[in-house]
């Protein structure tokens, strides 16, 4: 178990390193001075040469690289065209955001795809089954933004029940103290500030979350199926428990092991996914910042959140490995 814990983390290592190399290239490859692209066209010949030296354009690429490195393991991303602030900075103020927007829509996806994928295994072949895998296909081949205008267009628009974009409402007073607003409002028992963080999380979430969910529900239910046809299983059905207890506490146990490891990628997946959902409901958070930065082609911006992000999907890939290998000691061993 040690043993196969260590290799995951000595595999993170190169694996961090090639994502550094595919995201400083991006930069070095860039047609045109990289200076000039940074500063803008009427910077002066000062600040080029300044800029320059800082990315140390004048030296071999493999010296850049170095630098770039020594840059990101002191966090030091630059700083953005437009603002003039620390890319560090703006990732900070801004990553609790989409935290809080995918741990919300993992736990819809989750909860929801298991219940429907359990439903369906045990109801194999009614209408059931066939509705909600139907339903499952139609939900993966949704594209997000669209997913994102419909709900806004009928539950914000037309229904009334949620509000259609933001964070949370302009008349409402919250004290900030880690700058997760849920977490804030508990802490400082604001119900008003909870209601109305909530509500303004619903849509988002429930359009982030649809992918995942049927991803989630097509493998609890192919999981499902083949543990329902285990011996144990039969077992169980000849001492003369119940359907429910058999399902319940001897077949979801062992099927919702591989189910962990979709969960879990999902939730890195969900990070990168939330720039389509974050613009469309206008949700401040690093996707829609890093949306910003492609439109306003602030490279710091892109080369800054990109690392940032694809770093968060490798940690999150090791630890469901390692969750996964707590879970199934099998796979350790192999």
């Amino acid at each position: 178990m040690i043993g196969f814990i260590l290799r995951r983390i000595l595999v993170v290592i190169p694996t961090l390193l090639g994502v550094s190399i595919i995201i400083f290239l991006m930069l070095a490859i860039t047609p045109g001075d990289p200076a000039e692209l940074l500063l803008g066209e009427r910077a002066t010949k000062d600040s080029l040469e300044a800029m320059r030296e800082y990315l140390g354009l004048q030296k071999p690429l493999y010296i850049q690289y170095w630098l770039f490195l020594k840059r990101v393991a002191k966090f030091d991303l630059g700083e953005t065209i437009w603002t003039r602030q620390k890319v560090s900075r703006e990732i900070m103020e801004r990553f609790p955001a989409t935290i809080e927007l995918a741990v919300f829509a993992m736990m819809i996806s989750s909860f929801l795809g298991i219940i429907l994928g359990m439903i369906s295994a045990t109801k194999q072949y009614s209408w059931f089954d066939y509705s909600s895998m139907i339903g499952s296909l139609i939900g993966v081949s949704m594209p997000v933004f669209w997913l994102g205008l419909v709900f806004m267009l009928l539950f914000s628009l037309t229904l009334g029940w949620f509000p259609m974009s933001g964070r949370m409402g302009v008349d409402v007073d919250l004290d900030i103290i880690t700058n997760f607003y849920i977490i804030d409002a508990i802490l400082t028992r604001n119900w008003a500030a909870l209601k109305d963080a909530l509500m303004h999380l619903v849509l988002p979430a429930m359009a982030l979350s649809t992918i995942p969910l049927a991803i989630v529900a097509r493998m609890t239910r192919s999981s499902m199926l083949e543990v329902l046809r285990q011996d144990y299983i039969k077992t169980a059905r000849a001492k003369g428990l119940s359907e429910t207890k058999i399902v319940l506490k001897h077949a979801l146990r062992n099927g919702l092991i591989p189910v962990v490891t979709v969960v879990g990628l999902q939730f890195g997946i969900l990070l990168g996914g939330a720039i389509l959902t974050e613009t469309v409901f206008a949700w401040p958070g690093v996707g829609k910042w890093l949306y910003e930065g492609v439109v306003k082609r602030d490279y710091m911006v892109i080369q800054g959140g990109t690392l940032v992000v694809a770093t968060i999907f490798v940690m999150v890939n090791l630890i469901v490995d390692i969750l996964y290998s707590i879970i199934n000691p099998r796979i350790s061993v192999k």
